[in-house]
């Protein structure tokens, strides 16, 4: 392909995204606003976690495909790949957005395509980008093309289905989104599916509202077993032989920057015809306190005031190094309401950006009372208990995520407790 590319946003997506093409051989210009980022990329160096992303990134500059900078460059096509947080009141926040879209204006040309591929609410092309691209003085569909593609990635798998799955495109014209289907086809091995942009736009957001309403089942489900003295774990896995069922797995709540984040479009965008949809997200919202009113009532028994607990993960999912909307800080906040002193460990995460962070886990667990294991990162699965320097008597084990070894645990001298398992530890509501 001998079109240039200029990505905007260096982000989870935007960068794994560019050296694909880069490594595709299309020449790609990468851009964002935060300098230190594009610094350590220009030297070779990750600011995110990746498999695969570094052995990518390097191939990408040392064969010239690939150049970063802080503002755009011409180009045939202009990729946005840029954050679309929520508001503090749950709002949508589609100020990067526009301002994304707006610094691509002054360098289209006849002929261009512009492609959105963060997650936002539908409309947000027709009623945010559209009037910025307008600017340029260029027809939109005529000679001006623009177009929906949502990333449909998971981190830790991002190259892997970057390639393998299917992929929506959404145009505001039929050619927009062939041209579009054309330029993913550059290293996508999936179909890619061809519709109008408002309908990609939704049904990206609904892809992972339908996974926020299923966790918050399982949530649900949890809170019921534990009342009732069921493993809930068992209990699903037992559901999921059915052939129509798949209920996913609870947890101390919903993080990262989709499933925590989307369904509260679909609300804002009709809230008279979201309910369910809101009581998903406000189960799921709950659940950080629900774990930290239960780590209260297992140290109520256990300790006279001055407790401590030690949180093992602060990404929002495993083997990532992704902190966006993670629960984990949520059970920090609900702790420490409770008067809880709390120190945490996460191996993924190699800066401190957390003030109850410690570097290592022999810090994190000295003196805890309790340990809550809220992030399933495979080196927490590995943890040897019966290695561990903890005081005496040793601390309870509260397990969020179904990782750790009941057997284990016990064996080495501690009190293992597991979200949604029915412990006699008081009732929880």
């Amino acid at each position: 392909m001998d079109k240039k590319i200029c990505v905007v946003g260096l982000g989870y997506i935007g960068l794994p995204t560019a050296v694909m093409f880069a490594n595709s051989g299309v020449h790609v210009h990468g851009v964002d606003i935060n300098e230190k980022a594009v610094n350590m990329i220009a030297n070779k160096q990750l600011h995110i976690e990746e498999n695969g992303l570094q052995e990518r990134l390097n191939r990408a500059i040392d064969e010239g495909y690939f150049t970063v900078s802080t503002t755009p460059v011409e180009a045939e096509v202009y990729i946005v790949a840029v954050p679309s947080p929520i508001n503090p009141d749950n709002t949508a926040n589609l100020e990067y957005i526009r301002q994304a879209t707006a610094s691509i204006v002054p360098y289209l040309k006849p002929g261009a395509l512009v492609i959105l591929e963060s997650t936002v609410p539908p409309k947000t092309v027709e009623n945010v980008m559209l009037p910025e691209l307008r600017k340029s003085n260029l027809t939109l569909g005529e000679n001006l093309f623009v177009a929906h593609s949502p990333e449909r990635v998971i981190p830790g798998k991002i190259f892997e289905e970057l390639v393998n799955n299917d992929r929506i495109v959404g145009g505001i014209t039929p050619e927009s989104a062939e041209l579009t289907k054309l330029l993913y086809k550059t290293f996508v091995q999936g179909e890619i599916h061809l519709t109008d942009a408002t309908t990609a736009e939704l049904v990206k957001v609904m892809e992972n509202t339908y996974r926020d309403v299923n966790i918050a089942f399982a949530n649900e489900l949890a809170k019921i077993a534990e009342n009732i003295g069921v493993d809930i774990w068992e209990a699903i896995r037992f559901a999921n032989f059915h052939p129509r069922v798949n209920i996913h797995t609870p947890g101390p709540g919903v993080g990262g920057h989709c499933i925590a984040v989307d369904p509260w479009f679909l609300v804002e965008l009709n809230p008279e015809n979201s309910d369910i949809i809101h009581k998903a997200r406000l189960t799921n919202d709950s659940m950080p306190q629900f774990v930290a009113k239960k780590a209260n009532n297992l140290l109520s028994g256990r300790t006279a005031g001055n407790s401590k607990v030690a949180i093992l993960g602060l990404a929002f999912k495993g083997d990532v190094d992704d902190m966006r909307e993670s629960p984990s800080l949520k059970v920090i906040d609900a702790l420490q309401q409770y008067g809880i002193e709390v120190s945490s460990f996460d191996p993924h995460i190699k800066e401190l950006q957390h003030p109850t962070q410690k570097a290592t886990l022999e810090e994190a667990i000295e003196d805890a009372d309790l340990i809550i294991l809220t992030t399933d990162h495979t080196d927490f699965k590995q943890l040897s208990p019966d290695m561990l320097n903890t005081k005496e008597p040793k601390p309870f084990v509260l397990d969020t995520k179904n990782a750790l070894s009941r057997e284990k645990w016990e064996q080495a001298g501690f009190h293992y407790y597991k979200l949604g398992d029915g412990s006699p530890v008081g009732v929880f509501n």
